[in-house]
C-alpha cells in the first residue's frame, strides 16, 4: 500500500465513524431529518430483534419518531466499532460494514418516582450492523440492523 492509499483508507474510516456517531446523536436527539439524511434513498433499517419494525428508512424514521416519545431521555453508547472496508486491487472500495456494540439507557415518560429525575429505568444492549456505501455526498447507510442481546427494566 502506498501512503496515499493508506491516507485515503484512514479518511474513509473516519468518515464512516462519523456516520455511526451521527446515527446515535440523531436518534438520541430525536432529529429525524438528520437520521433520514444518513441513509441512501433505498436505505433500510431493521429493529425487529428489539420488538420494532423493518423497512425503508422513511417508514422506520416515522415509527421511531412515534416510539421514542415513550423515552424522552435516551443516550446511545456505540462502542467496539469494527470497520470492514471493501478492498479492490489493494485500494478501498465503495462499500463498508461496521459491527458495533451498543448500550442504550433510557428514561420512560411518566416514570417520575423521583420528581424531575432523568435517571434511566430502561436499558437495552446488543450489537448493530451498519452497511454503508460511498456516494457523491459521502458515506451513507444502506442498512442498519439491531441485534438486541438483552434489556433491563428497573422497577
Amino acid at each position: 500500500m502506498t501512503q496515499r492509499v493508506e491516507l485515503a483508507t484512514v479518511m474513509d474510516r473516519l468518515a464512516i465513524d462519523a456516520v455511526v456517531t451521527g446515527y446515535a446523536v440523531a436518534v438520541d436527539d430525536g432529529d429525524w431529518a438528520a437520521y433520514r439524511a444518513l441513509f441512501t434513498a433505498a436505505g433500510r433499517a431493521d429493529y425487529s430483534s428489539a420488538g420494532g419494525i423493518e423497512g425503508p428508512v422513511h417508514e422506520v424514521a416515522a415509527w421511531l419518531e412515534e416510539t421514542m416519545r415513550l423515552f424522552p431521555v435516551r443516550q446511545h453508547l456505540i462502542v467496539n466499532r469494527r470497520i470492514d472496508l471493501e478492498t479492490l486491487d489493494g485500494s478501498a472500495g465503495d462499500r463498508a460494514e461496521v459491527k458495533a456494540d451498543f448500550l442504550n439507557p433510557m428514561r420512560l415518560a411518566g416514570e417520575d418516582s423521583d420528581a424531575g429525575s432523568t435517571a434511566p429505568n430502561f436499558v437495552a444492549a446488543g450489537r448493530y450492523t451498519f452497511v454503508l456505501a460511498r456516494t457523491r455526498d459521502g458515506w451513507r447507510l444502506t442498512g442498519v440492523t439491531v441485534h438486541e442481546k438483552w434489556r433491563h427494566l428497573s422497577a
